[in-house]
């Protein structure tokens, strides 16, 4: 119920470091595109604007750029994402050289487990022999579902997933939330889709490999069974699209009725192996599929679960062990993503720190990298971003005023958080050690467990982040009404306090109104000012907002970005609505800030162009053609090429900035969605 981009300490804390007092931060190339933030040179002016933007305003750096061997795609989130990895990774090795305080220590500490390959080699598969004994020592389904529940703190799988949310009828609570799982491919349509069996293939292989190097005798067909089950579960799971509709995926249940629901295994017993004893009411996720896997697992061969669960176990485990199991996992990882070199350890490095002790290092990461001058900038941004949807709620004259009063309390009490968290976690339970590195990331995720649990059934933190501060996205936070904006994110040439401000409303700017859009997408306008899940629209403006959906969605039902893979309007929907909210919010509050005054011609450009030029190269984004495939079954963004073209197509100014008077994507005025 998180709706993410791609969420105060006094400013004096800030600048007092986590780590060590030590001298400024180290110095890392900050790019500024052009004189005034925008990369004039990248476009091809051989096509017109109508035709095709994204190649108008980037096809000459399309033609040029050249994705990294070890990533996916390359532009300007990835230039950002990479700088920020060169920093964290100054900071990290300064932490491993010479820590002085507890979170130092931690911090070094990991990192030189990390990149002390020649230990792990020496350990080979060691590491991993005590937890896979356990699974199979394991006598019957009961006892095996108890060590799965075990893995949501630790290594493995279970086929469910759970984890807190704020109760959708009493949003300031806690609660548990329960959904469908037990996929080791990243959705449902790589086990079911004709054009995805090359990587149904290539997980099969997988799968054989891992079981041969956990030294099983027949690892062929005993992967064929492990893939059989999970097929039978991708059979009966739902849809990613059916996943993101509130109305079916919110079903408030008691334990005892959702023992009723799926009686083939002890949730009480495996609620309690997972550290969760006591708790009486469950949200629901998709029922039918759950009560299905739950008879698919009871129906399973013992020997075959648990085959599945030591795969579970030594893929999650396997970046943290020696060469060959890191090696077995890229293997995948290529056919997967198109990448054709393993990143650099110190990346995966860098990775991992984020993921363990994040906070810790993000408290030393905005001291250097986030100064007050930003923050201040991005606040005024967002208080005239929601000045601007205010104006759009109150002209909607589509709209109800009983539904124009909650949707103007609900944007008014939406609370902004930019830069940081008001406070931050403490590590210093969490044990680190040098020469352990499996136990440190089983004991780090352990940790995390524990930290999430704490909240379960208390009210809601709302102070509490979702990402950490280095983190290169944002997020909606749903049910708690809230927008989340990491200092990550507003680096040049995204957010840039030297460029015109043109280019930081059509970028950063644009990013700000997504998220606040979010509150009022096609779920996020069942959620009211309270969080609440409920509905508060009149019959009359709910069908002319679907009818309006329905045909922005049917567009981007016609993009086909891979030879063969279209977008799926039902699965973007929301994201794709709060791209073009964003786009004419950023738009209007632009235009608020020019306080009547005409904007300036710079480089023979108006404001509007230059607004609609930062837009798309926010977006700049050359992928492998791969990782278009698995995007398009899995997430509910679509590509960064129709996140530009999607939105531009149905904003009356864009075709007013350029002459836009016909081309390739041209839409009649009668045509175009109008949503908000």
């Amino acid at each position: 119920m998180k709706c993410v981009l791609f969420g105060a300490v006094a400013l004096m804390s800030v600048a007092s470091s986590a780590l060590a007092q030590g001298p400024a931060g180290p110095p890392v190339a900050v790019e500024h595109y052009g004189k005034w933030g925008v990369d004039l040179t990248a476009g091809d002016p051989t096509i017109k604007p109508g035709d095709d933007f994204v190649r108008y305003s980037q096809g000459a750096w399309l033609d040029k750029a050249v994705i990294p061997a070890d990533q996916t795609r390359t532009g300007t989130l990835y230039a950002l994402e990479s700088r920020a990895e060169i920093e964290l990774r100054a900071i990290i090795e300064r932490a491993a050289s010479a820590p002085v305080t507890p979170a130092a220590k931690q911090i070094g500490a990991l990192y030189t487990a990390f990149l002390d390959e020649a230990k792990l080699e020496a350990l080979d598969d060691a590491p991993l022999k005590a937890d896979l004994r356990r699974v199979a020592s394991a006598p019957d389904r009961a006892a095996l579902s108890k060590i799965m529940a075990e893995s949501y703190g630790g290594f493995g799988k279970s086929i469910i997933s759970i984890g807190l949310i704020p109760d959708p009828a009493n949003p300031e609570t806690n609660t548990l939330g329960v959904g469908q799982d037990g996929l080791g491919l990243p959705d449902r349509d790589f086990y079911l889709a004709d054009n995805l069996k090359p990587q149904r293939e290539a997980y099969r292989a997988y799968v054989e490999r891992t079981l041969s190097m956990l030294g099983y005798t027949d690892p062929a067909s005993v992967a064929n069974a492990v893939l059989a089950f999970e097929t039978r579960i991708a059979e009966v799971s739902w849809a990613a699209a059916e996943r993101r509709d509130l109305t079916k995926v919110v079903n408030p249940m008691s334990l005892k009725d959702f023992q009723a629901l799926a009686p083939s295994l002890n949730w009480s017993d495996h609620l309690a192996a997972a550290g969760i004893v006591g708790q009486t009411k469950l949200i629901v996720g998709e029922k039918s599929a759950i009560q299905k896997i739950a008879a698919i697992y009871a129906e399973t061969p013992l020997d075959t679960l648990k085959a599945w669960e030591c795969v579970q176990i030594a893929d999650s485990a396997s970046p943290y062990l020696s060469k060959r199991f890191v090696e077995s996992q890229f293997i995948l990882r290529k056919v997967l993503t198109g990448v054709s070199e393993q990143k650099p350890r110190w990346k995966r490095g860098v990775e991992l720190i984020d993921g363990s002790l994040g906070e810790a290092l993000g408290h030393e990461y905005v001291a250097y990298y986030f100064p007050p001058e930003s923050k201040s900038k991005v606040t005024e941004l967002v208080a005239n971003l929601k000045a601007a949807m205010a104006a759009r709620i109150k002209g909607a004259q589509w709209m109800a005023d009983s539904t124009k009063a909650e949707a103007l309390k609900k944007l008014e009490i939406m609370d902004v958080q930019v830069g940081y968290p008001d406070k931050w976690r403490d590590y210093s339970a969490l044990k680190i050690v040098a020469d352990d590195l499996y136990g440190d990331v089983k004991r780090s995720r352990a940790f995390e467990w524990a930290y999430q649990l704490a909240d379960l059934g208390r009210p809601v933190d709302h102070k509490k982040w979702g990402m950490t501060p280095q983190t290169v996205n944002a997020y909606n936070g749903g049910l708690e009404n809230r927008i989340v904006f990491p200092a990550g994110i507003l680096q040049p040439p995204f957010f840039d306090i030297s460029a015109d401000p043109a280019v930081n409303y059509g970028a950063a700017g644009a990013v700000i109104g997504h998220e606040i859009t979010h509150g009022f997408d096609d779920q996020g306008r069942r959620i009211d000012s309270a969080g609440a899940l409920r509905d508060w629209w009149t019959p009359a403006a709910a069908k002319r907002f679907a009818e309006q959906s329905a045909r922005f969605g049917a567009q981007y039902d016609t993009y086909e970005p891979v030879p063969g893979f279209h977008i799926n309007g039902k699965l973007t929907m929301g994201e794709n609505i709060a791209d073009l909210g964003g786009l004419l919010e950023a738009l209007d509050a632009y235009h608020v800030s020019l306080q009547g005054k005409p904007a300036p011609i710079i480089d023979g450009l108006t404001g509007d162009q230059r607004f609609f030029l930062a837009f798309a190269q926010a977006w700049r984004n050359k992928p492998r053609e791969e990782a278009i495939k698995a995007s398009l079954v899995t997430n509910p963004h679509s590509p960064a090429r129709f996140r530009v073209i999607g939105p531009t197509r149905n904003v009356d100014a864009w075709y007013a900035a350029f002459g836009i008077k016909d081309g390739r994507y041209y839409l009649a005025p009668e045509d175009r969605a109008r949503i908000w």
